[in-house]
């Protein structure tokens, strides 16, 4: 940069800044700037035309009164002006100003840009470099139109300076960030990635900077600057402090360069190349190796350069997660971190090691530091670091310590501050409910929430220990004598008279055998606490006593007495009120098995993902789950880029889960002999209109899909939720465009599990399919047709392959019926030929009646149960034109191809067809009865169905009669 001279020293300025610092008051000092805004308004209209140091003068005490907080309306032209001189200081000084002041609607910005084009076109760096770092600080989508194009090329350009290199870089950084749509992909982008192994490290670090952006933006085309990253990064970690003098920072060779290379190989898997892998293990451990060193020097910023590379490198190891020995070294070192007297250092450990106990690697070596880290939750002073301390526990908890952590986080929560006591709340329900293996343990820890942290206990932690009650007989009467117990305490928060007048209403005649546990003194003992209880529990309370009268008839009188008092019948709250009269009139005229019926136990409510969990992931985001419970990880896909993927949740509620489809992983082969890994494969499955119901009581639930397989080793693993009332969005390599649903032969395989499901001039999609029960498994066959190879192959999921022409790859989905439902899935495959992209979006036959058991029976017992099933809700009726001959042995086919047992010589009618049996789910189980009466005569069909659910009816009814 120029020497500024004697002469630049701009006295008047001083001056001015001077007598603004020395006023004593608001008033005199706006008297000053106004004074001086007259006068440079006079000397910029006057007819004297200014020198180039008067206008700089000028200028640059405008733009001293704008930082005071004062509006400037005037000065920009001679700002402009100023970018025309061929001396530093005053064009610097108008390129201040503009960046500081002139917003990009201005109408100097035509002028702006022609000087900031003269300045990048002459060549002269230090001119180049202030234009450069003008379009970078305003930043603007006008900016980005005018010079995207041109920064990129001074960038590569042979002869450019190494200064005007760095900005150049810094600048393409900064209109990425602003407008990234704006700024091309062209052939500068391999060239930049040479930059890499630039001489000067100043440009190598900007360079970096750019890359790892782009790259997360398009990885494939920065693919290869993994190699030159490692390189580099070699020869950092590899010399001495005094090789790098000018880049060395308190003994610490290029620490931010190390550190940018670290964040850019994190945008990439683990090298394929075994050179190249070998030697980042290397760099890696070196820098393990140098963390263990005695250090070079006392002051801090030697220990803060140092430590940001080895967190940089901790973090790429979490990242590859593919090096057992470096994981267990690196969660060894930040043990060491754990009880540092530095705080940030026991900060950044506790959050590192949280990831890395994601690893199977690991997981076991993080568990070895559990009593550090609950004493770190006892001991530490920081709030922060203590919350820190919780999600690592959390995170590091399995079945083998459960108990331990649960008791730890419980006995921290009484002590715990406010401001995390909820995160703490919810992390132990979860805990307690997954390890549960004795479910009584279970209930204790959910009532000592209750006791120590009530406040923070939420609707979703007392409605999941209901839900496992109700589904769980063993431990019903250990809950109803446990809540009676802790409701005998002087003072019993809310939630757990919510809790016990639930339980106590459902399973209190389990314990009224005991005479310390009447009915009698379980009404008063929940009756002690209603006047005290908000409107919600004393509505709650009075369906306990209503409860009480079907379990208890010896109450009745004690609970009619309550009902009837002014207080209930005359309540100001009318919910309370049309309760108290409701329930009354009720007990009264109702027959001992009308309120048996009526207020029978309550049924056990569907499997489902726990809405603590939904809460808790609502709460913190995905990046802080537990591995098991985190479904919205960023997942690697096989090119090498990474992406965030989120969930959006619709509106519905669902009490039933439907078809869950797994995808298995080992290598599948090609007619070619080429192998494709599917690491982390996950089918996107699209649905017009998922089935939803209601949620009556509110327990409802977000239902997530699980984005992040678990490793090959551990076979087939849930992956998506493919009908759920909640949709989401799954994570795919690329945007798929979902164009129409090919759907012509999905009819065909109502009755048939193999054959062509899809066929163009390019692909051949067949299907070989078989179901058993709830449970199926399908294979998927994707053929070239053409003799040219399909690159980028993905059947909508993150995967890369390359399918050679005559070619053929081979998908395993295994498949689920978790209960009954309508829509079937919409598989998506994405491919490019011959350098245009081809979507398919093709609707896979998974229907209902696949998971169809066929069941024998006499003619007797057909008629019995058809009887029996003749509410008006369960039988649908069709009657319909053929659509094909009527030909008898083609009927008969195709009802044994929909999965009901042939039943001959049952009907009376022997030109009719009758056929059994039964829709299995994971859940229950449906039975069903079909008859079909064809009229020869008149070319129609009537067809009837018969199940004890009417939704299984419609659909099975719907799905036969479009196969005659």
């Amino acid at each position: 940069m120029p020497a500024v001279s004697k002469g630049d020293g701009m006295r008047g300025l001083a001056v001015f800044i001077s007598d603004i610092r020395n006023c004593k008051s608001k008033e005199a000092e706006i008297k000053r700037i106004n004074k001086e805004l007259a006068n440079i308004r006079s000397k910029f209209k006057g007819d004297k035309a200014l020198d180039g140091y008067s206008k700089k003068k000028y200028v640059c005490k405008l733009l001293f009164i704008f930082l005071l907080g004062h509006d400037i309306d005037f000065g920009h032209m001679e700002a402009v002006n100023l970018l025309s001189s061929n001396k530093y200081t005053e064009k610097q000084i108008g390129y201040l100003f503009i960046s500081v002041l002139v917003n990009s609607n201005s109408d100097l910005i035509s002028l702006i840009n022609n000087a900031i084009k003269n300045d990048l076109s002459s060549r002269n760096p230090t001119f180049m470099n202030l234009a450069l770092h003008c379009i970078a600080n305003v930043g603007s989508r006008e900016m980005a139109e005018a010079f995207a194009a041109e920064v990129p090329r001074i960038l590569v350009a042979g002869d450019t300076m190494d200064s005007v290199k760095q900005s150049a870089a810094l600048c393409l950084l900064r209109l990425n960030r602003t407008s990234p749509d704006l700024v091309p992909m062209g052939e500068w982008t391999t060239r930049v990635v040479h930059l890499l192994n630039d001489q000067h490290l100043g440009v190598v670090t900007a360079a970096t900077s750019l890359i790892t952006t782009l790259a997360q933006k398009s990885p494939e085309d920065f693919k290869t600057s993994v190699s030159l990253a490692v390189a580099r990064l070699s020869r950092i970690v590899s010399s001495a402090s005094t090789d790098l003098q000018d880049y060395t920072y308190y003994f610490v060779a290029a620490p931010w360069l190390s550190v940018k290379l670290l964040r850019l190989l994190q945008c990439y898997p683990p090298p394929e190349d075994g050179a190249i892998r070998g030697r980042l293990t290397e760099c890696l451990e070196t820098i393990l190796n140098k963390a263990q060193e005695p250090p070079k020097s006392k002051k801090v910023q030697h220990s803060n350069a140092k430590n940001a590379v080895l967190f940089e490198a901790i973090s790429l190891i979490i990242h590859h997660d593919s090096e057992p020995t470096l994981l267990v070294r690196a969660c060894n070192q930040l043990g060491q971190f754990l009880q540092h007297r530095e705080t940030n250092l026991r900060y950044l450990a506790l959050e590192s090691m949280c990831t890395l106990a994601s690893s199977e690697f690991s997981h076991e070596a993080v568990k070895t530091h559990i009593e550090t880290v609950i004493n770190a939750l006892k001991s530490e002073r920081d709030v922060s670091v203590r919350q820190r301390a919780v999600d690592l526990l959390y995170a590091m908890c399995d079945r083998s310590n459960a108990k331990q952590i649960v008791a730890e986080m419980l006995s921290y929560l009484e002590t715990a501050d406010y401001s995390i006591r909820e995160e703490i709340v919810l992390k132990v329900a979860i805990l307690a409910e997954k390890y549960a293996v004795d479910y009584t343990w279970y209930v204790d820890t959910i009532l000592n929430l209750i006791r120590f942290a009530g406040d923070y206990v939420s609707d979703e932690v007392w409605y999941r220990v209901i839900q496992i009650v109700i589904n769980r007989d063993e431990v019903q009467g250990y809950a109803a004598k446990t809540v009676f117990e802790a409701l005998q305490a002087p003072a019993c928060h809310e939630n757990l008279v919510k809790v016990g007048g639930y339980i106590l209403g459902e399973f209190g005649n389990l314990i009224a055998g005991d005479s310390r546990s009447s009915p009698l003194i379980q009404f008063d003992l929940l009756h002690s606490k209603f006047h005290l209880c908000t409107v919600p529990t004393r509505a709650l309370l009075l369906s306990a006593y209503i409860k009480f009268i079907n379990l208890f008839p010896e109450v009745k009188g004690t609970i009619q007495v309550v009902l009837r008092s002014d207080s209930q019948l005359r309540n100001a709250d009318v919910e309370l009120q049309q309760r108290a009269v409701e329930y009354l009139r009720l007990s009264c005229i109702a027959s001992t098995d009308i309120l048996a019926t009526v207020l029978e136990e309550m049924p056990p409510f569907p499997e489902r993902e726990s809405s603590i969990l939904a809460k808790l992931k609502r709460k913190k985001g995905p990046g802080n789950l537990h591995p098991d419970l985190d479904e919205n990880r960023k997942e690697r896909s096989v090119n090498g880029g990474t992406a965030d993927h989120s969930s959006t949740t619709s509106n519905a509620k669902v009490l039933l889960l439907s078809c869950v489809v797994y995808l298995l992983e080992p290598p599948i082969p090609l007619l070619s002999g080429v192998y494709i890994s599917y690491f982390s494969m996950l089918v996107f499955l699209v649905f017009a209109s998922p089935t939803t119901s209601t949620d009556l009581l509110g327990l409802g639930s977000t239902i997530a899909t699980q984005n992040s397989a678990p490793p090959a080793s551990k076979g087939a693993s849930l992956l998506v939720d493919v009908f759920s009332g909640n949709t989401a969005a799954f994570p795919v390599a690329t945007p798929v465009a979902v164009g129409p649903v090919a759907d012509e032969n999905f009819s065909r395989f109502v009755c048939k599990n193999n054959g062509v499901l899809y066929e163009n001039q390019l692909l051949q999609i067949g299907l070989k399919s078989e179901f058993r029960q709830n449970l199926g498994r399908m294979y998927v066959f994707f053929g070239n047709k053409t003799s040219t190879q399909f690159m980028n192959f993905a059947a909508s999921v993150p995967a890369d392959p390359t399918v050679d022409g005559g070619a053929q790859l081979q998908q395993i989905l295994n498949i689920e019926c978790v209960s009954d439902f309508v829509d079937a899935p919409v598989l998506n495959i994405q491919f490019r030929y011959g350098g245009t992209l081809q979507n398919i979006a093709v609707k896979l036959p998974i229907t209902l009646n696949k998971f169809f058991q066929p069941t024998e029976m006499t003619s007797l017992d057909f008629f019995q149960r058809w009887k029996q099933l003749g509410a008006p809700q369960q039988e649908v009726q069709n009657i319909f034109k053929a659509r094909h001959s009527m030909d008898t042995e083609v009927t008969k086919a195709k009802i044994m191809g929909f999965g009901a047992a042939l039943l001959d010589g049952v009907d009376p009618n022997p030109f009719n067809f009758v056929g059994a049996g039964v829709i299995h789910t994971k859940t229950t189980q449906v039975g069903c009865l079909l008859r079909l009466e064809p009229n020869t005569q008149a070319q129609m069909y009537r067809l009837t169905l018969r199940t004890s659910r009417d939704t299984v009816s419609q659909r099975l009814c719907d799905l036969l009669s479009e196969q005659f």
